[in-house]
């Protein structure tokens, strides 16, 4: 039985046995979050860019991105059939609201409600991309107003209840203090502490980091390695991923109108577009000769900022794009976006069920020890058993002991072990350090030799006991890859 089948029928189980109490509806809501899209959380400081990067995940201009009152409520973005918008009050049943689209955001009229009446925001729109993922935009953490921080710590980092969220992005532009705190506050403590496995850190802003040069983004890149690489970033986080979150939400949603602009930016001599495109304020004030107002001109200084308009005025130029789809494309590779997805991808999709379950245990066992009844005790012992014999939780573990230096080794073969593990991503082309196009031959043998490799280790009297710890759930891993090769054949 799967580790989500596992976990479903312990819930189900829970819930006949918390039947008539308070519990049975929030055991019912985590079993049925089981067959949900995995929710993801994007989080950060003020100013961090969080609704920029979920418009160009989502590849719409949905969430507001000026400095609203809606920037200060928690805001679910999930797929739907129809589209709506529903406040979830503090006090009083949900609430359908009226909204309107100004330049893509969705403007949401609150009515009678203030902002501190309102517990969350449910947005629900049809979108190819958030049928495998649900958004959470949070307000940002180390606001001034201490209530629109508290609304992000409360929803991630509850006191009483399990958060909502099955993982987290978090954007960063240099690690602060407040940002160690509330990652360390959101790793739990029961399947691994400390544990990066539900979150991945963008360092976000990217291409200010080099005051919008061409090679800000290479700039960008070299200093989140560093950060990746970092033991105090590494037990928080599993990567750190630059990324240029305005470009990439210019990308995905760049219209034909915008690209004939750049087009006429780019035709003009070299020398002359560099001055024009020295600062903001020249940007918008000189060269009347180009042919644009300046309120055409601020429009596309906004969608695009100074790194953007260079950017693509020397793809144009230079004749790597033609048209405003292969702009559009290379704009949102060059932002960092792709990379993003792919990180997602490999961490946080191919391992969602791990990460459900995660979250649906975690809950089942604080009900079960805040409120013991008749039977709780078998479920809880279950929940256990669950946790600690089920392999995927075991390789969390061990990443875990990685991350937090307590299993140590030869710098190659702790590159190995966690590649191993997934630490890079579950695939077996990953784990097994494959190109993706690699043979059926030739995985079989990369996964026989690393078995063989890790249960010499494994049995080595000289292995210290932490590593032969790892070792042995490493074996796991390896017979793992080879009973699925061979099921599938």
């Amino acid at each position: 039985m799967s580790l989500i089948d596992r976990t479903r029928a312990v819930l189900s189980q829970a819930v006949d046995v918390y039947r008539g109490t308070p519990y049975e509806r929030r055991l019912a809501a985590v079993l049925h979050r089981l067959d949900e899209p995995l929710r993801v959380a994007v989080a950060g400081r003020i100013k961090a860019g969080k609704s920029t990067l979920l418009n160009a995940l989502v590849g719409e201009r949905l969430a507001p991105t000026d400095a609203g009152e809606c920037t200060r409520i928690v805001t679910w973005y999930q797929d739907g059939h129809t589209y709506q918008v529903t406040a979830q009050p503090y006090q009083g049943p949900p609430r359908q609201l009226r909204f309107s689209r100004e330049d893509g955001a969705i403007e949401i009229d609150l009515g009678d409600l203030g902002v501190d009446d309102v517990a969350q925001l449910q947005v629900s729109w049809p979108s190819q991309a958030l049928r495998t993922v649900t958004l959470i935009d949070t307000p940002g953490i180390g606001s001034l107003s201490e209530k629109t921080s508290l609304r992000s710590w409360d929803l991630l980092v509850p006191d009483e209840e399990e958060t909502p969220a099955d993982a987290v992005i978090y954007l960063m532009r240099h690690l602060h203090n407040n940002d160690v705190e509330f990652l360390r506050a959101f790793h739990d403590v029961e399947v691994s502490r400390p544990n990066p496995v539900n979150a991945i850190g963008v360092l976000s802003r990217a291409d200010e980091i080099a005051v919008g040069r061409l090679d800000a983004m290479a700039s960008a890149r070299r200093i989140a390695g560093r950060l990746s690489t970092s033991a105090s970033v590494r037990r928080l986080v599993q990567s750190v991923v630059p990324v240029a979150g305005l470009l990439a939400e210019t990308a995905t949603t760049l219209t034909e109108v915008e690209f004939a602009r750049l087009r006429r930016i780019s035709e003009l001599p070299v020398a002359q577009a560099e001055q024009l495109l020295l600062s903001a304020d020249r940007f918008v004030q000189s060269m009347p000769e180009l042919g644009m107002t300046s309120i055409e001109r601020e429009e596309l200084l906004g969608r695009f900022g100074l790194f953007g308009l260079r950017l693509s005025a020397a793809l144009l130029r230079h004749g790597t794009c033609g048209t405003a789809t292969e702009l559009a494309r290379e704009l949102a590779e060059r932002s960092g976006l792709g990379q993003l997805r792919e990180v997602l991808g490999s961490l946080f999709f191919e391992r969602r069920d791990v990460l459900k379950s995660r979250s649906a245990l975690l809950a089942l066992a604080e009900v079960t020890r805040v409120s013991p009844r008749p039977g709780s005790e078998k479920i809880a012992g279950a929940v256990e058993e669950i946790i600690a014999s089920a392999h995927p939780f075991n390789e969390l573990r061990v990443l875990s002991g990685l991350r937090s230096g307590w299993v140590t080794g030869k710098p190659d073969v702790i590159a190995e072990l966690e590649q191993l593990i997934g630490g890079a991503g579950a695939g077996v082309h990953q784990r097994l350090r494959l190109p993706p196009d690699a043979s059926g031959a030739e995985v079989d043998a990369a996964a026989d030799a690393a078995l063989a490799r890790w249960q010499r280790r494994a049995e080595n009297p000289l292995t210290s006991a932490e590593m032969a710890v790892a070792a042995r759930v490493a074996v796991r891993s390896c017979e793992g890859m080879i009973t699925e090769r061979r099921r599938l054949r």
